[in-house]
């Protein structure tokens, strides 16, 4: 492709001007490799956008989507629905934690969030406590893009063009390199001390005023942070002490990632309403899913009014091509046990995290962690450069032949839960090269 023919798309999270001069395309996918406009064999180890945890150009996927829009392309979801639906929503509810029974559908992440965050407001007014309205997010937290996202969020550059347009606070991050730096699995100093900040917020803000804190479980694009030992259940003991619901954002973690369905199950702490997408269709059609608790439901629903209970809901919501794409996905999880085949500890897990561990003592590297099929390492800034580091030794192991993610000083790995140990072995040893050549 010549330079002209790109300038008309927009891109997403990306520098357009430097992708225009010197683009990477993707051609094709199959497995846990990328193949390049220039045929070469890129190792995947982000699952695209943490998405594609069955690996590419799975057939039954593609062939669920072609059969299903050979049959039904398209249906309405105000006031009509479609069987498939219904099918998949009773599938989900199943797989999903505790009461997490009612599935509600979306297109993507931070749609998803959007209406977990209308769902907490709905349920307050419908008890008569309109007044909770506030939200507790946390320091480098990831919840979308659009303006609920970016609010409850804790990642500056996404919202400071934009403002933050709903009453917010944000705990601290969990990050502490001081005590918990090298952690394997996860970090087992100051876990409870960390979730107590949340007692100040209320005592700050009122609980009468507080509808729901949102985390996820493992902070995903802010770094890749596990919970220390004791966190998420003391969040939780604090919610529920002061009637403030508990959202859980598992669009990274959903599907597999922790080595279970969801974290929640890993971590055996139930919040009110769950949010997935991502590896709900195995990155093969856009759609998302909100769980909702069965006390969620009942207040909103159940004792509502006539007519419309919940005035929200999006035109593609529960499109069947996605429905087909997620319930043939599903088929793929548990027929190769998927869902916990890299749970912390396990054999591929373990290997991950000895492989990642052995570049500890090389320069520049100030902190790698891990849980289950997700790790970064982080490396420290250069002189001048702060924030710089992750793209470049992003680049330099594309260059190479492995697809990383750049978090700032830092990269990221969420490899497809296909991985072999010689997909490790190689991200490894190309990770060792690009840091050596970049720290010296």
């Amino acid at each position: 492709m010549n330079h002209q023919s790109l300038a008309a798309h927009w891109m997403p999270f990306t520098p357009n001007k430097g992708f225009k001069t010197q683009p990477r395309m993707l051609t094709g996918a199959k497995g846990m490799y990328w193949t390049t406009d220039d045929q070469r064999q890129v190792l995947d180890m982000t699952a695209g956008l943490w998405c594609c945890n069955a690996g590419h150009g799975h057939p039954h996927i593609a062939e669920a989507i072609a059969r299903q829009a050979r049959t039904l392309d398209y249906a309405p979801c105000f006031g009509f629905g479609h069987p498939l639906s219904f099918e998949l929503s009773e599938r989900l509810a199943a797989l999903a934690p505790g009461n997490l029974n009612k599935v509600f559908y979306t297109n993507s992440g931070s749609e998803s969030v959007e209406t977990a965050l209308k769902m907490a407001l709905a349920y307050h007014h419908a008890r008569g406590q309109g007044g909770k309205q506030l939200f507790i997010g946390r320091e480098r937290g990831y919840h979308g893009v659009n303006f609920g996202g970016i609010s409850v969020g804790g990642i500056t550059s996404n919202y400071k063009a934009f403002g933050q347009w709903l009453p917010v606070d944000h705990l601290s991050h969990t990050q502490d390199l001081a005590l918990n730096a090298f952690s394997r699995g996860l970090p087992l100093h100051g876990g409870v001390d960390m979730a107590n900040e949340l007692e100040r917020l209320i005592r700050l803000h009122d609980a009468s005023r507080i509808a729901a804190v949102i985390v996820e479980p493992i902070t995903g694009a802010g770094g890749v942070l596990p919970p220390p030992a004791g966190y998420l259940k003391r969040l939780r003991e604090i919610c529920d002490r002061h009637d403030i619901l508990l959202i859980f954002d598992e669009v990274i973690c959903g599907f597999g990632r922790t080595g279970e369905a969801f974290a929640s199950q890993t971590f055996d702490v139930l919040p009110d309403i769950m949010t997935t997408a991502k590896g709900l269709t195995n990155g093969a059609a856009p759609m998302g899913a909100v769980f909702a608790g069965d006390h969620i439901y009942q207040a909103v629903v159940d004792e509502g009014g006539p007519g419309v209970e919940f005035f929200h809901g999006y035109t593609y919501s529960a499109h069947p091509l996605a429905c087909a794409a997620a319930m043939a996905t599903l088929d793929i999880y548990e027929q190769g046990g998927l869902l916990r085949r890299g749970a912390q500890g396990g054999d591929i897990a373990s290997y991950f995290e000895q492989g990642l561990h052995s570049l500890k003592g090389l320069p520049g590297v100030i902190d790698i962690r891990n849980y289950a099929l997700l790790a970064a390492v982080e490396f420290e800034p250069l002189p001048g450069k702060a924030g710089a580091s992750g793209a470049m030794i992003q680049s330099a192991a594309w260059e190479q032949g492995v697809m990383l993610r750049a978090l700032g000083d830092a990269v990221a790995m969420s490899p497809p839960l296909i991985i072999e140990k010689h997909h490790v072995d190689q991200t490894v040893g190309i990770l060792e090269q690009s840091i050596r050549r970049l720290y010296g």
